[in-house]
């Protein structure tokens, strides 16, 4: 990506890309400017959140003094 963009602001482009998409006038350049410019986006957010997926996995220490990568279990 061009600039420094976070995941929120990536987020915001790209729901507001998805609108303009099914609003459905555009022109067919236009159109695929769009899609083009949100699947990089889209590529972009999907990294971030593996590389949040993976900071969020939690370091145990066993009884032994292993370290272990456990993921973090979330209760709903």
């Amino acid at each position: 990506m061009e600039n420094k963009m976070n995941f929120e602001q990536s987020i915001k482009e790209l729901e507001e890309i998805v609108q303009k998409l099914e609003q459905g006038d555009l022109s067919l350049e236009k159109a695929l400017e769009y899609f083009q410019k949100g699947i990089g986006l889209s590529k972009f957010c999907t990294e971030k959140l593996d590389d949040a997926e993976q900071k969020v996995n939690i370091l145990v220490k066993k009884m032994n003094g292993d370290i272990t990568e456990e993921p973090l279990e979330l209760k709903g």
